[in-house]
């Protein structure tokens, strides 16, 4: 089957090591799935994104980033206004993920990306851009990965029931009345989703609640909104599923977010 050639009007030119690139989106805006000559680096200083990659779904709230090699093929959706922030790195700069992952952006490595896309491109001969480059790359390389990331299964029907799961949380549907949807036994669907997705359903269930749940916090809904939205009957237990995987409550977590929203 044929594929598009890749987007590389981004990527960067001779003499440049990272090409950057400042848009914002507004909410519901879609763009369609599409790959780059270069490693990139996608980070919202506003706004949640929702990225698919393959057979992946990433949600990328304020202060998370998602790294994408070169010649991966993505779409990326923003379920509200976006202020995006892209770095395009010259594939080879140092020894950075070779595959997909949600990042940890701290407070020093916010503050290179934003000094980054200030200056525009990062010229190779540059005494001070390759200072900034080689910070960006350090930090990029240190920092820590973040569970906001959910494999979809190949097979027809595991499919079926992960999209229907995605689209109606809040009612939290029985794996069975799922698998009757599907037209697939509950024995089935979980030997495809330890085949294909590499965990037993409750477990990628859990999965994409947090994900939904990041979403609504990040857009300024409340705990119990949260916890609700996400098929959980008592707030409690979706406060320690949250604090288990982010160190955190749901409400720290949500306040340090609305406080350190970035002026940028």
């Amino acid at each position: 089957m044929a594929t598009e050639p890749l987007v590389t009007k981004f990527d960067p030119k001779g003499g440049v090591s990272i090409a950057t690139l400042a848009y914002d989106y507004p909410a519901g805006y879609r763009i369609p799935e599409h790959a780059h000559g270069s490693d990139q680096l996608i980070y919202a200083i506003c706004g949640v994104m929702e990225v698919a990659a393959g057979e992946g779904l990433w949600l990328i709230p304020p202060h998370f980033a998602l790294w994408i090699p070169a010649g991966t093929r993505h779409a990326i959706r923003m379920p509200g206004a976006v202020s995006m922030r892209t770095l395009y790195v010259r594939p080879g700069i140092g020894k950075l993920a070779a595959k997909c992952a949600v990042i940890h952006v701290r407070p020093l490595l916010r503050e290179l990306i934003v000094e980054a896309v200030r200056v525009g491109q990062l010229r190779a001969r540059h005494r001070l851009h390759c200072a900034l480059r080689d910070l960006i790359v350090f930090h990029l390389a240190r920092a820590s990965p973040v569970p906001t990331f959910l494999t979809l299964p190949k097979d027809p029907r595991a499919l079926a029931v992960a999209q229907r799961l995605v689209a109606d949380q809040a009612h939290n549907p029985s794996l069975d009345s799922l698998c009757d949807g599907a037209g697939a036994s509950v024995r089935t669907i979980e030997r495809v989703f330890r085949s294909e997705v590499g965990t037993d359903f409750a477990t990628w269930r859990r999965q994409a609640r947090l994900m939904k749940a990041v979403e609504l916090l990040a857009a300024g809904g409340s705990v119990k909104q949260a916890a609700f939205a996400t098929g959980y009957r008592q707030p409690s237990a979706f406060v320690e599923m949250f604090r288990r995987t982010f160190a955190a409550t749901p409400k720290a977590w949500a306040t340090a977010l609305a406080g350190n929203r970035p002026k940028a």
